[in-house]
């Protein structure tokens, strides 16, 4: 499918996520993935933090209002908890998480998973896979829109990991 992959390696795509489990025989696969300089434990927050903003084009799924970009501090993500919020609107839900490791969602009918795979020398591989059931026609249609945001918002999340990781929460 046209957008279904950026970014990973066809073992990256082969391996099992967690939202596979969540969508039986899906319409829309697509795999996103970038390589970070950064160890996983400064990572694994920005991913967290997803739950403030988009991180992806903040002028169109955020309404102008820009991503955060210090670390709040937030708790632990939780299950049921709101998966992101934009527009200053809550969306989606967090169906399962592994601190650290793995924070999967539901947004719109898709189901969603970061999964961060810690490589050698401090660095990690942040892996998205998105799964949804829903027409082959939307499917692709889905898949190049995604392809466009998620692009965005781990290329954020990169930038931010490897220039703003070693930051603690902001103070203000």
């Amino acid at each position: 499918m046209i957008g279904d992959r950026w970014g990973v390696t066809d073992s990256e795509t082969l391996r099992t996520y967690p939202c596979d489990d969540l969508v039986v025989a899906p319409a829309l696969q697509a795999w996103r993935g970038v390589s970070i300089a950064a160890p996983a434990a400064a990572v694994w927050p920005w991913v967290a933090q997803v739950r403030l903003a988009p991180y992806s084009y903040d002028w169109i799924d955020n309404r102008g209002r820009r991503s955060p970009r210090q670390l709040q501090g937030l708790p632990e993500p939780q299950i049921g908890e709101a998966f992101t919020t934009a527009g200053g609107r809550k969306l989606g839900r967090i169906v399962s998480v592994d601190p650290g490791k793995q924070l999967t969602s539901t947004i719109m009918g898709a189901f969603m998973s970061y999964v961060l795979v810690p490589q050698e020398h401090d660095r990690t591989r942040l892996l998205l896979k998105v799964v949804m059931q829903t027409t082959r026609w939307a499917a692709l249609g889905l898949s190049i829109g995604d392809l466009i945001m998620a692009r965005r918002q781990l290329l954020n999340l990169k930038q931010l990991a490897e220039h703003n990781g070693h930051h603690g929460p902001a103070t203000e």
